[in-house]
């Protein structure tokens, strides 16, 4: 009796997961998770160009605030930065139901990976949602100040460095992500269309040629977060902006730092190709 009990709960708690994921299935969802993708390759495209501009003696924030505040100044600036807000909340919503609801019908192994990979996109979107809003009402923040007050409030808590050290391990390990990814060339799978033509080979150029310097940048503001663990120093923790600038006092920075700024801008192209052809 108990067991036809359990079993009768299991299958009600499938039938109302599958509802809901029909219902999550819906176009509205897929038109925001598109415009999520293209306000992100925006910034991308934007921070590549501030990034450039830093590599020729120029200035700038290269990070997403920086890029989002030179769009936020402009004559359209408010519309665009809830348009970004709406459809980066679109994004984290269709991740979250990935990582929960799509990701039942994977293998055990699968549903992990699933979980972590979709489950840290939710945090990146939802976040980005956040500073879209944030600008869109007249109160952007500085990401690099806001990076290193982050670490501050790590290292005041009780296991401040260890805590530091995780932050780097979760960026590190992202940004490994991106550059596998891109060396693998595993993002194939996520467009409809993939030819073995000449425009299927310059869209697989963008890809690995963005994914591999997104992880880059990523592994360098993560070796930020590692140094400032090590020296007890939140202020070494700028975010993206920081690392970047940092390399203009290496005497080969300036052309990794270049060659950095070309493949965000690679990677920004890529995302608005995924938001029109992918798979969602």
């Amino acid at each position: 009796m108990t067991t036809d009990s359990s079993a009768d709960q299991q299958s009600l708690v499938s039938r109302a997961a599958d509802a809901v994921e029909r219902v999550s299935d819906t176009p509205a969802l897929d038109v925001a998770a598109r415009l999520g993708f293209a306000a992100l390759a925006v910034v991308h495209i934007l921070i590549g160009a501030i990034a450039l501009r830093l590599a020729f003696g120029g200035n700038g924030e290269a990070e997403p605030t920086g890029a989002l505040e030179e769009v936020a100044e402009g004559p359209f600036g408010t519309p665009i930065m809830w348009i970004g807000a709406a459809g980066c909340a679109g994004l984290a919503l269709w991740q979250l139901s990935e990582a929960t609801l799509r990701a039942r019908h994977l293998s055990t192994g699968q549903r992990l990976g699933k979980h972590i990979s979709s489950g840290s996109l939710v945090v990146i979107y939802g976040s980005m949602a956040g500073t879209f809003a944030r600008f869109g009402l007249g109160d952007g923040p500085d990401s690099s100040k806001s990076t290193v007050d982050f670490t501050q409030s790590l290292m005041a808590s009780g296991f401040g460095v260890l805590l530091v050290f995780v932050t780097a391990g979760i960026i590190l390990g992202i940004g490994v992500h991106f550059v596998i990814k891109g060396v693998r060339r595993t993002f194939r799978p996520e467009l409809r269309t993939f030819e073995d033509t000449a425009r299927g080979r310059v869209i697989e150029v963008f890809g690995v040629v963005g994914h591999v310097s997104k992880g880059l940048a990523l592994l360098l503001v993560g070796g930020l977060f590692v140094i400032a663990g090590l020296d007890h120093n939140p202020q070494e923790s700028t975010g993206l902006d920081g690392s970047l600038k940092a390399l203009q006092y290496h005497p080969v920075g300036v052309y990794v730092l270049t060659a950095i700024a070309i493949g965000l801008v690679c990677y920004g192209i890529f995302a608005i190709i995924r938001s029109i052809f992918g798979r969602m």
